[in-house]
C-alpha cells in the first residue's frame, strides 16, 4: 500500500478526515482531479480497500467513454452493487428508471427524455440514503467526467441530499473537462460540504522513494533520470522500473534505465486514456519531431487548432511533453511504432508538403519525403535535389544518398533524370567509387543517347576512366565525335559541343594513352594534342570554359610537364588550376591532376603546400575518396623527399579510408609508393607480400602505373631479382617512349636500368644508359633531374677524379633540392671516393653526414651501408639477444671491439684507421686498451682469445 502512494499522503488524510465526518452522520463529497495516469484511480483503489476493511458500504461504478451516451449508466451501476445488500431498494430504484426509459422511448426529443429522468432522481435518492441509516456508505465513482448526463444529476441531487447522512461520495476525474461536464464540475463545487484533491505528478524524491524498495544504493542516483524521462507520471515511472528490472535482474544499476516493451505499452495506455484526439495528436508532434506551432499541427493532422492546442497541454500536464517535444526518444518511438504504415506514411506525406509551403528548409522536408517511403510529386524533387547538396555541407553524405536516389526514382526518363543521375554518381563516389559503379555504367549509356550535359559528360568520362574503362568511354566518345562531324556536314545541330568532345578525348589519352588508337587509325597523325582542345570546330563557347571546369586546364597542365623543359610553363598553368578551382566533386581529379604536375615539374614545395591545403578543406568532411586520392599524392610527394617513413604512412592511411576496389585503377600510386617506401627501409618481405595484392588488368596502361610498375622493379632490385627488374624499369622506357613522354621526371627509368645493369655486372651497358640520360636532360643547372644523374654517371666511371668531381657537383645540387634519400647516397659515394683517394678526414667526415641524412629518411639499408666496418665484408656487431658474450668481452666497449676484429684478422693500423674513419694513434690506445683487458701481449694471441671469448665476428 506504501509503494502505490508514494507522495499521496496528504490526500490519503484528508480521505480519511471525511470518511471519519461521514461516520459522524456529517455527509461529504471529494473530487479527486490529476493528470492523466496520474494515480487517481489507485488512489480511489486503495481508499476504498480501506473503507471496506473499516466496515463500511462501498458502492462502486466508473464511467466509460463508449456508454457516455447510456442513460443511468453509473447509477445502475451503483444501485446493482446495492442489490445484495437491500433487494428492495433495489427493485424500486430500478423500477423507478426502467419507467423513465420507456416513457423517454414515447419522447419525441431529447429534452422531454431528460426531464422525465430528472423527475424521478430525488425519489431514486431517497432510496439509496435509506441504506445510509445505521452504516457507513461510501459511493465511488472513477472517471466521473465519462459519465452520461442523467448519471451526473444524480450525484448532484444525491450531494445535496448526504449533509446530513453518513454517506461519502469521492468522484475521480481529468484536469481539463468538456463544455457539457463543465455545469456538473462548477454546480459540484458550490456545495459547502464538497472538497477538491488535486494530485501533482511524483518528483524526483518521490521516485527515489519508489526505487528504493527495489534497489539499495542506486535509488537518489537514478531518480533525476527517472524523473526526466517521465516527467514524474506513475504509470511510466512504474514501467521503466519494471523494464529495468527485467534488464537487471538482481544487480544494482549503475546506468540510467532503457526504456522497453513495458514503458512503450505503458505510452499508448496514457494516450488512449485521454481525449480521442490525443493520440492523433501525438502522432503529429512524433511525425513533426521538435515542438511545433498549434496551427500546423492542426493542418496535418485534421484537428481543430483549439483541439490540437488543448490535447497539447494535456500531452504536457501528463509528462509526455515537455515544452511541445517528447522528453523520451523512445516516447517518441513508441508513438511512431504503434502509427499504422499507411496513416504514417501519409502524416509524412501531409508534413512535407505543408513544410513547404510554409517555406521550412530543404532538409526539414526531405526527411518527412524520404520517412514516407513513396515515390514524391514533381514539386518535391527540386527539394530533394537541394536538401542534398544542404546535407553534404553539413557532412551526412548517407542523407544526401538517400535525397539523390529518391529523386532518381521519381522522376520520369528524360533529360532531367539524367541530371539527377549524374549528380547521384557524384554523391556516391564520394564514399564508394565501387558502389557507383552501377549508376556509371547506366549513366555511361545515357551519354551515348546524348541525355547528359557537357559538364556531366566530362565528369562521366573521368569517372569511367578511373573504374578501368577509359577504352569503353574513348569508344563511346569516338562514336559522338563522328555522329557530330555527320550533324555538322548536314548542317544540324548536336546534342554536345566538338570542344567538349575534344576536351573529353583529350583527357582519355592523357589518364591512358594507349586508348589514343580508339581516336587516331594507326599511321595517321595524333590529332589529341592540346592544342586541339582550346577551342570548337564551329567557334562556338565551349562548355568546358565555364568557371566550374578544371579538366581542360589541368589535362594542359600535366601534358606541358610531361614535355619537360617546359618546367617553369607547367607550374604556372597548375597553379592556376589550383587557385581558380575550388575542391569539389568535379574537380577533384583535375586538382589532383594539377599538384602532380608540379610534383613532375620538380616544384615539391609547391605541390606540399596545395595537397596539404586540400587536405585541410576535406579534413572535416565525410568524403572518404577526396581525402584518400590526396593522402595518396601527399605520399608521392613524402617519397620524392625521401621521408621513407612518412611516405609509407600516408600511403597506408590513404589505402586504409576505402576498398581496393574502390580504386579502381588509380591504386597504382600508392601502391607504388608504399612499395618502393617499403624497400627502400629494407622490410622486404613487407614489399614482397604488397606485390601479390591483385591490380586491375588496366592499370599498366595508365600514366600512374608507370610508379607502380617502378616500385616493382626496386623491389625485385633490392632483393637480387636483378634480370626481373631490368624488364620493368625497360618496360617503364617501352611504354614512356610510345607515349610521348619526354621528361624523366615521372620516372627515371634510364637510370633505374642502368642501376640494374650495374647489379647485374655489366658496366659498359649501364654507362650507356646513363650517357642516354644525360643527353636527354632538358633541366637547369641546379634542377632536380641533374643530381640522379651526375651520380650515375660517377658510379659507371673507372676515373677516380672524374668519380670526385661529378659526386661533388651532385652533392652541391641535391643539397639545393629536397630529395635527401639521393642526396644520402651521393654523400656515402663521395665519401668511399675520397677514401680511395686517400683523404680519410675528408671521406670520414662525408659517410658520417650520409648516415646521419639516410636515417632521418628511414633508410635502413644505406645506414648499415654507411656504418663503419660494413661493405668491406665484414658483419656488423650483434647488439640484441643472439649472442650472449662472455664477461671479459663485455668489458670491450664497442669502438675496441670493432679494432680488436680487423686486427685479429691481420689489419694493420693504417688500414684499422682507414676502414674506421679514425685516426692511427686511436687505433693504437685502442690496442693499448684491448691487451690489457683480454691480457694478452701480441697482436698474434688476439685471434685465439677472441676465439676462447666467443667474441662475435671470429670464425
Amino acid at each position: 500500500m506504501a509503494a502505490r502512494l508514494v507522495e499521496r499522503e496528504d490526500e490519503w488524510e484528508t480521505l480519511n478526515d471525511l470518511l471519519g465526518s461521514a461516520r459522524r452522520g456529517r455527509g461529504r463529497v471529494a473530487v479527486i482531479s490529476g493528470p492523466i495516469a496520474g494515480g487517481k484511480t489507485t488512489l480511489l483503489e486503495c481508499f476504498t480497500e480501506q473503507a471496506l476493511s473499516d466496515g463500511a458500504l462501498v458502492l462502486e461504478a466508473a464511467g466509460s467513454r463508449a456508454e457516455r451516451y447510456l442513460p443511468f449508466g453509473i447509477l445502475r451501476r451503483i444501485l446493482d452493487s446495492a442489490a445484495p445488500l437491500d433487494p428492495a431498494v433495489h427493485a424500486e430504484a430500478t423500477a423507478l428508471l426502467d419507467g423513465v426509459s420507456a416513457e423517454a422511448e414515447g419522447a419525441q426529443d431529447a429534452a422531454g427524455a431528460v426531464e422525465a429522468g430528472m423527475r424521478v432522481l430525488p425519489h431514486v435518492c431517497a432510496s439509496l440514503l435509506r441504506i445510509a441509516r445505521g452504516r457507513t456508505v461510501v459511493i465511488a465513482v472513477d472517471d466521473v467526467h465519462h459519465g452520461d448526463e442523467l448519471s451526473r444529476a444524480f450525484l448532484l441531487c444525491l450531494a445535496r441530499r448526504v449533509r446530513q447522512a453518513g454517506v461519502l461520495i469521492v468522484l475521480t476525474e481529468a484536469v481539463r473537462l468538456l463544455p457539457a461536464q463543465l455545469d456538473f464540475h462548477a454546480e459540484l463545487k458550490r456545495q459547502p460540504n464538497c472538497t477538491s484533491i488535486r494530485l501533482p505528478l511524483l518528483s524526483a524524491d518521490g521516485i527515489g522513494r519508489l526505487l528504493a524498495g527495489h534497489f539499495s544504493t542506486a535509488a537518489q542516483r537514478l531518480s533525476v533520470d527517472c524523473q526526466e524521462a517521465t516527467g514524474g507520471n506513475p504509470l511510466l515511472v512504474k514501467a521503466l522500473l519494471e523494464d529495468g528490472l527485467a534488464a537487471l535482474g538482481d544487480s544494482e544499476p549503475f546506468q540510467p534505465f532503457v526504456p522497453a516493451e513495458t514503458f512503450e505499452r505503458a505510452v499508448l495506455d496514457c494516450l488512449h486514456r485521454g481525449d480521442p484526439e490525443m493520440p492523433a495528436v501525438a502522432r503529429g508532434v512524433a511525425v513533426l519531431g521538435d515542438a511545433c506551432p498549434p496551427a500546423l499541427l492542426s493542418r496535418i493532422t485534421d484537428v481543430h487548432v483549439k483541439t490540437a492546442e488543448l490535447a497539447l497541454q494535456d500531452l504536457g500536464r501528463c509528462g509526455i511533453l515537455r515544452d511541445g517535444a517528447f522528453r523520451e526518444a523512445a516516447t517518441r518511438a513508441a508513438v511512431l511504432t504503434a502509427t499504422p504504415p499507411g496513416a504514417l506514411s501519409a502524416l509524412h506525406q501531409r508534413a512535407a508538403r505543408l513544410l513547404h509551403q510554409e517555406g521550412a528548409a530543404a532538409l526539414d522536408v526531405a526527411r518527412h519525403l524520404l520517412a514516407a517511403r513513396k515515390p514524391v510529386e514533381g514539386w518535391a524533387i527540386p527539394v530533394l535535389q537541394e536538401a542534398a547538396e544542404y546535407a553534404l555541407v553539413e557532412d551526412d553524405p548517407q542523407l544526401a544518398l538517400r535525397c539523390g536516389e529518391l529523386a532518381v526514382d521519381s522522376c520520369p526518363e528524360g533529360s532531367r533524370r539524367t541530371a539527377l543521375k549524374s549528380r547521384l554518381v557524384s554523391i556516391v563516389w564520394r564514399s564508394s567509387p565501387a558502389a557507383a559503379e552501377g549508376h556509371l555504367r547506366q549513366l555511361s549509356r545515357e551519354f551515348c543517347a546524348g541525355r547528359l550535359t557537357d559538364r556531366d559528360l566530362l565528369h562521366a568520362v573521368s569517372c569511367l576512366a578511373w573504374m578501368g574503362e577509359a577504352r569503353q568511354a574513348a569508344e563511346a566518345i569516338h562514336g559522338l565525335q563522328t555522329a557530330a562531324d555527320q550533324a555538322r556536314n548536314a548542317g544540324r545541330p548536336f546534342v554536345y559541343e566538338s570542344g567538349t568532345l575534344a576536351a573529353a578525348q583529350n583527357w582519355l589519352s592523357l589518364i591512358s594513352p594507349p586508348v589514343r588508337d580508339v581516336f587516331t587509325p594507326s599511321g595517321a597523325p595524333d590529332t589529341t594534342a592540346p592544342d586541339a582542345t582550346r577551342a570548337p570546330a564551329d567557334g562556338r563557347a565551349a562548355s568546358h570554359d565555364m568557371p566550374d571546369d578544371a579538366h581542360v586546364p589541368a589535362a594542359e597542365a600535366m601534358r606541358t610537364a610531361l614535355r619537360g623543359g617546359q618546367g617553369e610553363a607547367a607550374v604556372a598553368e597548375a597553379t592556376r588550376v589550383l587557385q581558380r578551382y575550388h575542391l569539389s566533386d568535379r574537380t577533384l581529379t583535375s586538382l589532383v591532376l594539377a599538384v602532380l604536375a608540379l610534383v613532375y615539374a620538380g616544384r615539391l614545395d609547391l605541390a606540399l603546400t596545395w595537397i596539404d591545403r586540400l587536405l585541410g578543406e576535406c579534413a572535416t568532411s565525410n568524403a572518404p575518396t577526396w581525402q584518400a586520392v590526396l593522402g595518396a599524392v601527399r605520399a608521392e610527394v613524402a617519397l620524392r623527399q625521401g621521408d621513407l617513413p612518412g611516405a609509407a604512412a600516408q600511403a597506408r592511411q590513404a589505402m586504409s579510408l576505402i576498398s581496393v576496389p574502390c580504386w579502381g585503377v588509380g591504386i597504382a600510386l600508392p601502391l607504388g609508393v608504399l612499395i618502393e617506401a617499403e624497400t627502400r627501409m629494407g622490410n622486404l618481405e613487407e614489399a614482397m607480400g604488397l606485390l601479390e595484392q591483385p591490380v586491375p588488368e588496366t592499370m599498366l596502361e595508365t600514366r600512374t602505373g608507370l610508379h607502380y610498375l617502378r616500385a616493382r622493379g626496386r623491389c625485385h632490385l633490392a632483393t637480387g631479382r636483378y634480370h626481373a627488374a631490368l624488364r620493368d624499369f625497360l618496360t617503364c622506357g617501352e611504354l614512356m617512349q610510345a607515349w610521348g613522354m619526354e621528361a624523366a621526371e615521372p620516372v627515371p627509368w634510364r637510370l633505374d636500368a642502368a642501376e640494374a645493369w650495374l647489379a647485374i655486372g655489366n658496366l659498359p651497358r649501364a654507362r650507356e644508359y646513363v650517357e642516354q640520360q644525360r643527353r636527354r636532360e632538358t633541366g637547369p643547372a641546379g634542377s632536380r633531374p641533374r643530381g640522379p644523374v651526375l651520380f650515375a654517371l660517377a658510379r659507371t666511371s673507372g676515373d677516380l677524379g672524374y668519380r670526385l668531381k661529378r659526386l661533388t657537383e651532385a652533392v652541391e645540387v641535391l643539397e639545393q633540392g629536397e630529395d635527401r634519400l639521393q642526396l644520402a647516397r651521393s654523400l656515402g659515394e663521395l665519401g668511399s671516393a675520397y677514401r680511395a683517394a686517400g683523404d680519410f678526414n675528408r671521406a670520414r667526415m662525408l659517410v658520417r653526414k650520409a648516415w646521419h641524412v639516410a636515417k632521418s629518411c628511414g633508410a635502413q639499408p644505406l645506414c648499415q651501408e654507411f656504418t663503419p666496418g660494413q661493405g668491406d665484408g665484414e658483419p656488423a656487431p650483434v647488439t640484441g639477444r643472439e649472442a650472449e658474450p662472455p664477461s671479459e668481452a663485455e668489458v670491450l666497449s664497442e669502438a675496441e671491439a670493432r679494432v680488436a676484429l680487423l686486427a685479429a684478422r691481420g689489419h694493420t693500423n693504417r688500414e684499422i684507421a682507414t676502414k674506421l674513419y679514425v685516426t692511427v694513434s686511436t687505433v693504437e690506445q685502442h690496442l693499448t686498451r684491448i691487451y690489457r683487458k683480454l691480457q694478452v701481449k701480441r697482436r698474434r694471441d688476439l685471434p685465439a682469445r677472441l676465439w676462447d671469448l666467443s667474441l662475435p665476428g671470429i670464425a
